[in-house]
């Protein structure tokens, strides 16, 4: 795992939305992830983690 991706995880912990913003941008996946956020926090920030996980 590269220091990006280290940070972007840190990240992700603490601030779901801005993670997922960091790594796809403006748009339908930051949109989920704040509603989800706003609603449980849990499944935002897993929704986070997959984001930036993923290849």
């Amino acid at each position: 795992m590269d220091s990006n991706k280290l940070l972007l995880v840190i990240i992700a912990i603490l601030l779901p939305p801005v993670a997922v913003l960091l790594k796809k941008g403006m748009g339908k996946d930051l949109l989920i992830n704040i509603l989800l956020c706003i609603f449980f926090f849990v499944p935002g920030l897993v929704h986070a983690l997959w984001v930036v996980l993923q290849e």
